[in-house]
């Protein structure tokens, strides 16, 4: 009796424990997703039946003059400062050095600044007996050929990832050199990352992968690309020339190429702002390929045993440039860090860092020259949305915690910033408190809807709480209602706020809705909660900017010329 009552014990406890781990299996498998999984009309019905307790008001907008004074985002770059020293030299004859970041940033990126470091500590002399040094400063290679082109800020060299910039700051009346330099610092290569089973399929569907095979399987359908913005990302713009020219090896601007180029860009679902934006992306699945220096695949070892790489376009040799006239001492200098860095050492140690594999690659397109490349960057901003409008909403925080400087630098960096919105754009703008104001209806952006969008900014004033995704939700339903008048258009919101919510809806009562209904959401940060700003845009793999800094409106420019 006692050992049948232990059976039928441990019987039960069985079941129970089975019946635990199912459901905590089913529980685990649920949590975060419940609200993610419903239907358009379902989000829609959602949406509607929250804003029923959300206090709307229309108000009047204003016309104010439209500043067309700033016409480039050179224009707009900060003073240098706002980007430190990564190593700092203190000889009696020292040079700064502006450097992409996969060689002059941290950990495996940061292979020039130890470079840098070990030549300041030799205490080299130049041939008059004055004490030699370097300091290096983390720029990306478009930004930095900008500060160097508009004169506001001139370097002693400049190593870009790839040559294309120095083509194009050349051609713009840049004056640089490699004499003092080099042709190649270190050698890199980009590429297309694919999972295995996409190689697999793309190889029995088109044989060897190429980047033609990989344009054609996107054009297909087959292939969810992402590529990186092309006005300041090295790999961006060789992707984007190395595209055109796989459309037309005679002439990748023509009529061809465009079209060839439109069809491939109704395919992809969003052209990454930064290269984190781009890998969250693919591990959300929203992306199926990439592009990617090898480098930076090299030091990942979930890239490696999730992807592989197959190279394209120009090779990222990283050459070292003078730039200017930077006198005799100076050029000493120049001279004797480039045969440093040179040297079997430190090659071998940039080969620690990742550079320098793929030596055999070479390029089957031809070097490129500037009116090419120039023009392939406006060919982009003009066709990038396949001929389908923008709509976006502003939702802009006025409570009380945006008081004083956070609201001033939020109305004066987004009217600045604006003038990159195209004028085939429609554009809306909401602003929140405790309550909701729409403050200008969508419509078309022309020089009308600009005037009355610089008064109605100008015009934000602060108080009371943070009704933030009340204010989202309003946006949403703007351009759902947009969406029916414009069935094509591609929208998205742009939420600009510190980021402390604490009235109406939380995040977890509107994630589900805007995943459901596919809208980007861009934040921008103004003495901001990021991380929480973080996860809004993270819902449909947009991007997140710190406003905080001095080159938010360079920054704000170069969000809307990359997705408007």
């Amino acid at each position: 009796m006692a050992e049948n009552s232990s059976v039928k014990t441990l019987a039960i406890i069985g079941v129970l424990v089975a019946g635990a781990i199912v459901g905590g299996v089913m529980l685990t498998n649920n949590l975060g997703k419940t609200s993610y999984e419903i239907s358009e009309e379902e989000a829609v019905t959602q949406m509607n039946k929250l804003l029923r307790n959300v206090n709307v008001t229309e108000v009047e907008a204003r016309k104010a003059t439209v500043d067309f004074s700033g016409t480039s985002l050179a224009s707009s770059l900060p003073d240098i400062e706002s980007y430190p020293l990564t190593v700092t030299g203190d000889g009696q004859v020292n040079i700064e050095i502006f450097a992409s970041p996969e060689k002059s940033g941290t950990g495996t990126d940061g292979w020039l600044n130890e470079a840098a470091k070990q030549f300041n500590a030799m205490h080299e002399r130049t041939e008059s007996g004055k004490s030699m040094s370097v300091s290096i400063r983390n720029l990306s290679s478009g930004m930095a050929s900008d500060y160097i082109v508009s004169g506001k800020y001139a370097p002693d060299a400049y190593t870009p990832s790839n040559s294309m910039w120095g083509t194009m700051a050349e051609a713009s009346g840049a004056e640089l050199s490699t004499e003092n330099g080099t042709d190649r610092l270190v050698g890199n290569v980009a590429g297309i990352l694919l999972s295995g089973d996409m190689v697999k399929t793309l190889t029995a569907d088109y044989g060897s992968i190429t980047i033609e095979t990989v344009t054609r399987a996107t054009q297909d359908g087959k292939v969810s690309m992402g590529y990186t913005y092309p006005y300041t990302s090295s790999t961006g713009l060789n992707f984007l020339v190395s595209s055109l020219y796989s459309f037309d090896n005679a002439d990748p601007l023509s009529v061809q190429a465009t079209s060839e180029f439109q069809k491939f860009q109704s395919n992809v679902p969003f052209v990454c702002y930064t290269t984190q934006q781009m890998r969250s992306a693919m591990s959300s699945g929203s992306l199926n390929a990439c592009i990617m220096e090898l480098q930076t695949y090299q030091n990942d070892s979930t890239l490696q045993s999730k992807y592989k790489f197959f190279p394209f376009g120009a090779r990222h040799d990283n050459p070292l440039y003078e730039v200017g006239n930077i006198g005799s001492e100076k050029e000493e200098v120049l001279r004797a860090f480039t045969e440093f860095c040179l040297s079997d050492d430190q090659q071998k140690a940039a080969t620690r860092y990742g550079f320098n594999q793929n030596n055999d690659y070479k390029p089957t397109e031809p070097d490129f020259d500037a009116v090419t490349l120039l023009s392939a960057q406006q060919l982009w901003k003009q066709e990038k949305d396949n001929g389908r409008p923008v709509v976006a909403v502003f939702v802009a925080d006025i409570s009380g915690s945006m008081a004083g400087m956070p609201l001033n630098q939020l109305k004066t960096s987004l009217v600045s910033a604006s003038q990159y919105i195209s004028s085939e754009n429609y554009i809306g703008l909401v602003s929140y408190d405790s309550d909701v104001y729409v403050n200008l209806p969508i419509r078309k952006f022309d020089l009308d809807q600009r005037s009355y969008f610089t008064g109605a900014v100008q015009d934000l004033s602060s108080g009371g709480a943070t009704a933030t995704y009340d204010a989202v939700l309003q946006g949403i339903k703007m351009l759902q209602e947009a969406k029916a008048d414009i069935p094509d258009a591609k929208l998205m919101l742009f939420v600009l706020s510190d980021g402390d919510q604490n009235v109406g809806c939380n995040l977890n009562k509107i994630d589900g809705i805007v995943k459901s209904l596919s809208i980007p959401v861009y934040t921008i940060g103004y003495n901001a909660n990021l991380d929480e700003l973080g996860q809004l845009s993270a819902i449909n793999e947009a991007a997140t900017i710190n406003a905080d800094s001095e080159d938010v409106v360079y920054k704000l420019g170069s969000l809307f010329n990359a997705q408007m």
